[in-house]
């Protein structure tokens, strides 16, 4: 079994831990601190830092957080960004690639393990889904190419169908639910070589079927509380993480 005296996670929400609220209800949790809970079994010297802020875009990633953890020298790093650019009509494929293969070499070169990740299927659930759906196939064989091609872990959740399950994301239809970062979380440590509570793989049954109009109104309803900020955020140039900073900004103990 891998061992891991030390787990810096890099990235944006995904990574924050949106919407996986924490049991003492302060802040998020997300799969990134369940992984660095079983990685701290067994090993009391483990450190663990979350750099990752809601909303952050790539180039933001790699230079506000990737310094830092590089020069935390981490025996593990996880690397998850270029979704929300995705979702941008600047998107450009080939440059954010170029700059993905840059990223991950960059961290390899400090000697540690980086986990990637194939990003889940949301075009379904998303505005603009059907712009979006051939985005997340070229960035998701590009992420598997760079990781083969540097040697770090790729963690596909593309290819688990549990995904498509609504019970595994959160109310606003782009975050996962605890559920889902359970199951991200397993993911994560099963391609470490990691053991985890296998009830985190374990899916929950998905929702009864609603009717065309309970579905017309939960679509009303996601639309006002959810979909019109976000567009609000995009067309004045905002982000839901301008005034948020890293949970966990320092390598240290779990327990401060």
């Amino acid at each position: 079994m891998a061992q891991y005296g030390s787990f810096v996670a890099v990235g944006d929400s995904f990574t924050e831990g949106l919407d996986d609220p924490r049991p003492d209800g302060i802040g998020y949790r997300g799969w990134a601190d369940l992984v660095a809970g079983c990685l701290a079994t067994g090993c009391p010297d483990f450190r663990y830092a979350n750099l990752a802020v809601r909303g952050r875009l790539f180039d933001n990633i790699v230079a506000e957080q990737v310094p830092l953890a590089m020069a935390m020298k981490p025996d593990l790093i996880s690397f998850a960004g270029g979704g929300n650019d995705a979702m941008r009509r600047t998107f450009e494929h080939d440059a954010l690639i170029a700059r993905f293969d840059r990223t991950i070499e960059k961290l390899r070169a400090t000697g540690a393990d980086v986990v990637m990740f194939r990003w889940a299927d949301l075009s379904g659930r998303m505005p603009g889904g059907k712009m979006l759906r051939p985005r997340v196939d070229l960035l998701n064989n590009a992420i598997e190419d760079v990781g083969r091609k540097h040697g770090a872990h790729v963690v596909s959740l593309w290819d688990d169908p549990e995904f498509a399950n609504p019970r595994l994301w959160g109310i606003d239809r782009l975050h996962l639910s605890p559920a889902g970062h359970r199951r991200v979380a397993a993911h994560v440590l099963t391609e470490l070589g990691v053991a985890c509570d296998p009830d985190w793989l374990a899916a929950p049954p998905p929702p009864e079927e609603l009717s065309w109009m309970s579905r017309k109104a939960a679509d009303a309803k996601w639309a006002t509380q959810h979909l019109a900020p976000w567009v609000k955020r995009r067309l004045t140039g905002k982000s839901s993480g301008d005034r948020v900073t890293a949970k966990r900004p320092e390598l240290a103990p779990l327990n401060e």
